[in-house]
């Protein structure tokens, strides 16, 4: 897949999240999980869950947002296949913006910035799973030019994160 270089939108910046990352990703993992679920993970299990992420690309790509350097926001995105396009659909995950770094515009340049390497590696679209009940992002989605899919989501898990 293609790579695009660090994109600013005024005091931000968006671009690939390094191994140094690490510790940030982590804590917005627990944020995100904690405020939106009020759900603790497991800092084990989470910590060698993102590490796996940032030392094997296959597993997915994490994406930083910075403000003068500091990471502000951060998401996740993981590929399916699809056989009926012949391309790779683009999962966005484990999106999460710290506090101070909500309503600056960073959520809007990480999707931006994902969208544009999806278009440009050949993908055939993004996709992403959102609560039911989070209006809010629902909205902020659907500005961007994301539609509700007709799909419902199942699931049975064999793995507790937390």
């Amino acid at each position: 897949m293609s790579e695009q270089p660090s994109e600013s939108a005024g005091e931000i910046s968006v671009g690939p999240a390094e191994l140094d990352d690490h510790a940030f990703l982590v804590a917005c993992n627990q944020a995100m999980a904690w405020e939106t679920e009020q759900r603790r993970l497991d800092p084990e299990r989470l910590a060698a869950g993102v590490l796996a992420v940032l030392t094997d690309p296959g597993k997915g790509r994490y994406f930083v947002v910075r403000q003068q350097s500091r990471p502000i926001a951060s998401l996740l995105i993981t590929f399916e296949w699809s056989d009926w396009r012949n391309a790779w659909f683009w999962w966005i995950q484990s999106v999460y913006v710290v506090p101070e770094g909500r309503r600056l515009g960073a959520f809007k340049a990480l999707y931006r910035y994902v969208e544009g390497l999806c278009i440009d590696s050949g993908g055939c679209g993004l996709r992403l799973y959102v609560e039911q009940d989070n209006a809010r992002a629902q909205s902020t989605y659907a500005a961007l030019g994301m539609s509700q899919s007709h799909y419902q989501m199942y699931e049975r898990g064999f793995i507790d994160a937390g």
